[in-house]
C-alpha cells in the first residue's frame, strides 16, 4: 500500500513566513528566492514538517541547544489594544475576546482590521452579519477597509479553503460560536463544535506567521460561553466590559506573551471606539459642594499606570438578623473582612448593618492597596462624617488593624500630587505623604476635629 503523500507548503528561509504556493519574492520580508518547499508528514504523531529531500520526522531536542527566537509582534493600530496584548499581537498566536452582545466586539475588530500594521492580507470572517452590513459599519466609522477581505460563512470547511487560498497574515472570526463543521455535527455553538472548529483554526495559524482573533459571547456571570477548554487552547483571553453607556474596559484574563495586569480604556461614540488619552482622573467625580460622607479616593495600579479611583460606601440598618454585603466591583469577602477589622479595632459596629459598596466608573478593584481607603469609606458612611477634601488614602489593612506598606508608593503619591491632591495618607512617608501606622491612627487623621 502506498503511503499517503504529505501536503506541501513553502517557507521563507529568511523570516520564516510560509504559504501554500511558491513565490519569487517573500511578501513578508521582501527577500527574493527564499521560499523553500516543505512537506507536512501525515504519518507523524504530531505535525512533523520536513524539507523536500528529507524524511526526518520531528524528534526531541535538548533544551540547551534551542535558540530563543523573536516571536515578532504586529501592532493593531490601537494603543490601548496593544497595551493589553503586551505590545501588539504575537505571530502564530490565537486571541479570544469575550463580551456581552452589543458591547463593541465587532467594532473593535473591524477597527483592528483597518488599522493593523501588516504587509500581508487580512481576512475577516463573519458568521453573524452580511458583507454589506460590515461595509456599512466601516463607512459610518470612517474606516479604510478596501484591502480587507470579507468572508461571510458559518462553515469551517469554507473558512479553511479560503485560508489556504489567500494565506492571510491576520484572521478575524466573528464569532467562533457561529462556526460549525460537518465533522462535528451541523448545529453551531455546541461544545464539540467549539472545540473542533477552534482547534482547526488555531492549528492553521500555528503553522504560519499569522494571528487569529476570535470573538465569543459571555454568560450572565461574565464567563465565556462554552467549555473552559476553549480558553486553554488559545494564547490570550481578553474580556470586554462595559462601564455605563460611554466607556469600555479591555482586560486580559490570560496572556502567554505579556502581562495580565494592563487595562485598556475606550470611549464609545458615533465614530466607534476611541482610546482614552489620559485616564488617570477618569474615575474621579468632580463636585462643587464638597465630598459627601461614605466616599474615599485611592491611587491604584492597573498594569503600568496609576488611576485615582473613588470608593463609595453606604450602610443602613439590616432588615433581618443577618447583615448582608452588596458589592460588585470589590470582592464581598474583602469588604466583610475590612468591616470586621473596623468593628474589632476601631469600635465601630457593622454587624447590624447592610453594607453597599460601589466604585465610580465601574472599574473592578482587586489589589490589597485599597484596604485603607475602603475602611475610611465604611467609617465615613457609618458615622456620616465626610473625609477632608483633596485627601487620598492608600495601604493594606491587616487583621490586627495595622496599615501595611504597598508597592510603588512613590508613583502613586506623585500621580496624586499631579492631579491636585495635597494630602496622601499612607503606611510610609513618601514625597510628603502622612504616615498612618494602624486603623486607629487613620481614623484620627481623617475624622478628628482640627485634623
Amino acid at each position: 500500500m502506498a503511503k499517503k503523500k504529505g501536503s506541501v507548503f513553502y517557507k521563507c528561509s529568511a523570516c520564516g513566513y510560509s504559504q501554500p504556493g511558491w513565490l519569487g519574492r517573500c511578501p513578508e520580508c521582501g527577500e527574493w528566492n527564499t521560499l523553500e518547499e516543505c512537506i507536512v508528514d501525515p504519518n507523524a504523531a504530531g505535525t512533523a514538517v520536513h524539507d523536500k529531500d528529507s524524511a526526518v520526522k520531528a524528534k526531541p531536542v535538548p533544551m540547551g541547544k534551542i535558540q530563543i527566537q523573536d516571536d515578532g509582534r504586529i501592532s493593531t493600530g490601537n494603543a490601548e489594544f496593544d497595551r493589553v496584548l503586551g505590545g501588539g499581537a504575537t505571530k502564530r498566536s490565537a486571541v479570544l475576546i469575550g463580551g456581552e452582545p452589543g458591547i463593541g466586539k465587532s467594532t473593535l475588530l473591524l477597527q483592528t482590521a483597518a488599522g493593523i500594521e501588516t504587509k500581508g492580507r487580512i481576512l475577516y470572517v463573519s458568521g453573524e452579519e452580511s458583507a454589506s452590513q460590515i461595509k456599512g459599519r466601516a463607512v459610518r466609522l470612517g474606516l479604510q477597509v478596501d484591502s480587507v477581505e470579507i468572508l461571510c460563512t458559518m462553515r469551517l470547511e469554507d473558512i479553511l479553503d479560503a485560508l489556504d487560498q489567500i494565506n492571510p497574515s491576520v484572521v478575524i472570526v466573528d464569532s467562533i460560536q457561529t462556526v460549525y463543521s460537518v465533522q462535528a455535527g451541523i448545529v453551531p455553538g455546541t461544545v464539540s463544535q467549539l472545540k473542533y472548529c477552534s482547534n482547526e483554526l488555531i492549528g492553521w495559524v500555528k503553522e504560519r506567521d499569522s494571528v487569529l482573533f476570535m470573538t465569543a459571547h459571555v454568560t450572565k456571570d461574565g464567563q465565556i460561553s462554552g467549555p473552559k477548554s476553549l480558553e486553554h487552547m488559545v494564547d490570550t483571553v481578553i474580556s470586554f466590559e462595559r462601564s455605563g453607556d460611554e466607556f469600555r474596559f479591555l482586560r486580559a484574563q490570560k496572556n502567554r506573551f505579556g502581562s495580565v495586569d494592563e487595562l485598556g480604556i475606550f470611549e464609545m461614540d458615533s465614530d466607534g471606539l476611541k482610546c482614552v488619552a489620559d485616564p488617570s482622573a477618569l474615575f474621579i467625580t468632580r463636585r462643587e459642594g464638597g465630598i459627601p460622607a461614605g466616599v474615599a479616593c485611592v491611587p491604584v495600579f492597573e498594569g503600568s499606570r496609576v488611576f485615582i479611583v473613588e470608593i463609595q460606601a453606604l450602610t443602613v440598618p439590616a432588615k433581618s438578623s443577618l447583615n448582608r454585603v452588596y458589592s460588585e466591583k470589590i470582592d464581598s469577602a474583602r469588604v466583610s473582612r475590612v468591616a470586621a477589622v473596623l468593628e474589632k479595632r476601631a469600635g465601630m459596629k457593622f454587624s447590624d448593618q447592610d453594607i453597599y459598596i460601589n466604585v465610580a466608573g465601574g472599574v473592578r478593584l482587586t489589589e490589597s492597596a485599597i484596604d485603607a481607603a475602603l475602611a475610611a469609606a465604611l467609617y465615613s458612611a457609618r458615622t456620616d462624617l465626610p473625609l477632608p477634601e483633596k485627601t487620598l488614602v492608600v495601604g493594606e489593612l491587616s487583621l490586627a488593624g495595622e496599615i501595611r506598606p504597598v508597592t510603588k508608593l512613590r508613583q502613586r503619591v506623585k500621580t496624586a500630587a499631579e492631579l491636585g491632591f495635597d494630602r496622601i495618607i499612607a503606611p510610609e512617608k513618601e514625597l510628603g505623604s502622612v504616615r498612618a501606622e494602624n486603623i486607629k491612627a487613620l481614623v484620627k487623621l481623617l475624622f478628628a476635629k482640627g485634623s
